[in-house]
């Protein structure tokens, strides 16, 4: 069974967060059955509306956000530790299974560098992942672009009911 954890993170000053919107963890959402679970988890994106997606063995070391867009990332191998919400925020532990749902605007940095980490990324259609790192100088701008960016209109992982919109009302 998935547990599902969120928290909502405020503007610290520099990263905007969101206020609005938790961040959504979803722990052992993915249990892989064929071996492959980078093409599981794109597979389980796509199938619920979530596109424009990557693969990669890193998580930026640097604490980074999109403006523009909600992004989910789901651990196909591997574990990491992930600080969201600025150099101040919660680190989170995450590993294979697991799903992170980003809000516009909240900040994330991976904080070690164990071996055999792999991720899968994907956002909500017509959405692109502009990245942003801390201390951008257009403040006020980049968070009148946050809270202009559309819910999603379904769940990464649960498709047409699920956190994502249960959690996130406008």
């Amino acid at each position: 069974m998935t547990e599902i954890v969120h928290q909502t993170l405020n503007d610290d000053g520099d990263i905007p967060n969101n206020a609005e919107l938790p961040l959504i963890l979803y722990k052992q959402a993915l249990k892989t059955t064929t071996g492959d679970p980078d093409a599981e988890f794109q597979d389980l994106f796509h199938a619920n509306g979530w596109g424009n997606g990557w693969r990669d063995q890193v998580i930026f070391s640097f604490h980074h956000y999109h403006a523009e867009a909600h992004e989910v990332v789901g651990i196909a191998r591997g574990k990491a530790t992930i600080q969201f919400g600025g150099p101040t925020g919660p680190a989170i532990d995450v590993e294979a299974g697991d799903v992170a749902l980003i809000p516009a605007g909240v900040g994330h940095c991976r904080l070690d560098d164990a071996p055999g980490l792999s991720v899968v990324g994907a956002y909500p259609p017509g959405q692109r992942a502009d990245v942003k790192r801390q201390g951008e100088p257009e403040g006020e701008a980049i968070r009148n672009a946050v809270q202009a960016v559309p819910l999603p209109i379904t769940d990464p992982v649960s498709g047409e009911e699920g956190p994502a919109l249960s959690l996130w009302v406008s």
